[in-house]
């Protein structure tokens, strides 16, 4: 054994002679989308679209399934945010002009709660939240897939390899819109343009 200064902690040994083989069980994976984090249990790549992402933990805390409903509802809607942020640039409604008067985001957002006209939308909303309620409650019971309405018209999921290209498109897509239409809106909040 050499002498070593209090600095440094290694423990060096002679290479002549043998160690003996300690048994290591190394149980911990690493996540795959933040190596230097452990990988979470409930994070188990069952799910569409599952790297491994919870640097705060929240798997761990709340239901995994309850976490996916959520997040495909914020994806569902920050991706019509998106849509529509740009599309109030390519295009106009002269009768909209006449209520709006040219107001985009959040300026939008202000005109029309002067005007009073997100009384109906808070309502409407609330309506469909009642059901979505129902439907969280049949996910966390086992009896739906979370984010599954069985909406589907044309019957793209007919194919199951084609759904679940579908469903990673759906998720990665409404994950990039969250942060684009976060991008967006304070944009907005910092120039005044869209």
């Amino acid at each position: 054994m050499r002498h070593l200064s209090p600095a440094r902690v290694v423990i060096l040994t002679d290479v002549t002679s043998p160690l003996p083989a300690l048994p290591i069980a190394v149980s911990m994976q690493m996540s795959p989308s933040v190596p230097f984090l452990k990988q979470p249990k409930a994070l188990d790549g069952s799910m569409v679209g599952d790297v491994g992402f919870d640097p705060l933990g929240l798997s761990s805390v709340a239901d995994i399934k309850f976490l996916r409903e959520a997040e495909l509802k914020h994806c569902r809607v920050a991706m019509l945010a998106a849509a529509g942020s740009m599309f109030q640039d390519i295009a106009t409604d002269p009768s909209f002009t006449k209520i709006a008067g040219g107001a985009k985001m959040t300026g939008l957002h202000d005109k029309i709660v002067a005007q009073g006209g997100m009384g109906q939308l808070l309502v409407w909303l609330g309506f469909f939240e009642v059901f979505g309620t129902y439907a969280l409650f049949e996910t966390l019971n086992g009896k739906r897939a979370p984010g599954d309405f069985k909406f589907d018209p044309l019957g793209f999921g007919k194919n199951p390899e084609a759904m679940k290209r579908y469903q990673l498109a759906e998720i990665k897509n409404g994950r990039l819109a969250m942060l684009g239409t976060g991008g967006m809106v304070h944009g907005y909040f910092l120039t005044g343009k869209v």
